[in-house]
């Protein structure tokens, strides 16, 4: 998925209407980040974005939709450089893909008014959310795929797997306020024990 890409809105949108929506989700994220999920309504994003309230509802059917697309704006601006966090830290699977984990994982920590308020959008039981929510995380799985680099056996079970651990770590951050050492600790253990399996696996 390009930077520019957005995973809500089906039809082409103009430049100036790019634009708006953009800003909204940043008037979005900034109240969150300033106050978590209660302090984010549409009423709210709309005056901080500068727009009628009716125009929220052009691009976003609730509050949910319109966090969902923060949280994909966070990630992207996590995962970013995952290449060279990959180069960075090491040649081998295991070592590329834990280096990502506990990335995601530090940056939650220090957003986490932020973090709480995306994790709880994302999980909500609103149906209007399913779409974006399911594009959200297929690219954090191609993310982790491209952290991993090297063929595995089973690799959508693997990437799958990783994905429900990364938002255990999430929740376990914002919900259970486990200290993020603990946290970070789990993701880079899990990380390793579910590649070794996988690899384990194809050998048997």
């Amino acid at each position: 998925m390009s930077d520019d890409a957005r995973i809500t809105v089906p039809r082409a949108l103009t430049r100036e209407q790019r634009a708006r929506r953009e800003r909204l989700v940043e008037s979005a994220r900034l109240l969150a980040l300033e106050g978590g999920y209660g302090a984010v309504t549409m009423h709210d994003v709309a005056d901080r974005a500068g727009v009628g309230r009716a125009t929220v509802y052009r691009y976003f059917a609730s509050k949910d939709h319109l966090l969902t697309e923060v949280a994909a704006t966070w990630a992207r601006r996590i995962t970013d450089d995952v290449d060279a966090v990959a180069v960075a830290v090491g040649e081998t699977p295991a070592e590329r893909l834990t280096a990502l984990l506990e990335r995601i994982v530090r940056v939650a920590a220090e957003e986490l008014t932020l973090t709480s308020a995306i994790v709880q959008a994302v999980t909500s039981d609103d149906v209007g959310v399913d779409d974006s929510r399911t594009v959200l995380f297929r690219f954090v799985r191609d993310r982790l795929a491209t952290a991993i680099g090297d063929p595995v056996p089973e690799r959508e079970e693997v990437e799958v797997a990783l994905g429900y651990v990364l938002l255990g770590a999430l929740v376990s951050l914002t919900s259970l306020r486990r200290p993020v050492d603990e946290v970070a600790a789990m993701v880079r253990a899990s990380g390793r024990l579910v590649l070794a399996g996988a690899l384990a696996g194809a050998v048997t």
